[in-house]
């Protein structure tokens, strides 16, 4: 992360909240609800963005008796961010139904079309990118969610392993064989879609 020294003010605020005064977490709130809503942005549903930038907040400040200011506070932050999604998606996994298909006609029509084609040249050329998204967000969701997480920070926030380790609590062994089953997972998923 750019932040490198633990900023001053960030700790004047922690002391104040550690001696009681709970009013203070509301400017730590405000400094940083912009960096945990984008973080949230990026791994959960935008109807969802506000709700989770929230538990984000609560989490963090339940926790604070944990955090020990040996990183900035805004990357352990982000890490408290990164978990409450993956928590989320555990959670939704848990709850989902699994019905047959659930593609959009829009979404069988390009997958129907795109094994039509002769060329992946031909296909990349009439695939639109909403289709394209809704068919990558279908396989994503047939992905566990630590398995989520991982490609999501890996390969399409295209974070260095050993980041993507520290910000989901695993180690770099564990990422690395979670991307690539994942990714072996999401090949298996599209080809049954497309035909190939």
């Amino acid at each position: 992360m750019a932040e490198t020294v633990v900023d001053m003010e960030d700790a004047r605020v922690l002391v104040e909240i550690r001696a009681g005064d709970v009013d203070a977490y509301a400017r730590l709130m405000t400094k940083y609800q912009g960096r945990v809503a984008g973080i949230v942005s990026g791994h959960a549903p935008r109807e969802r963005v506000t709700e989770l930038t929230h538990e984000v907040f609560v989490r963090a400040y339940r926790s604070l008796v944990g955090y020990r200011g040996d990183s900035p506070f805004g990357h352990w932050l982000a890490k408290v961010a990164v978990r409450t999604c993956h928590d989320f998606w555990r959670a939704e996994y848990r709850r989902r139904e699994r019905p047959e298909s659930e593609l959009s006609d829009e979404c069988r029509a390009f997958a129907e079309e795109a094994a039509a084609l002769e060329t992946s040249e031909a296909a990349e050329e009439t695939a639109s990118r909403r289709e394209a998204r809704e068919l990558l967000a279908w396989a994503m969701d047939r992905l566990s969610p630590t398995d989520r997480m991982v490609v999501t920070l890996t390969h399409l926030e295209e974070r260095p392993v050993a980041e993507a380790a520290e910000l989901l609590g695993i180690s770099v062994p564990n990422v690395k064989v979670r991307a690539f089953r994942a990714r072996k997972k999401l090949r298996e998923l599209l080809a049954d879609v497309i035909g190939t």
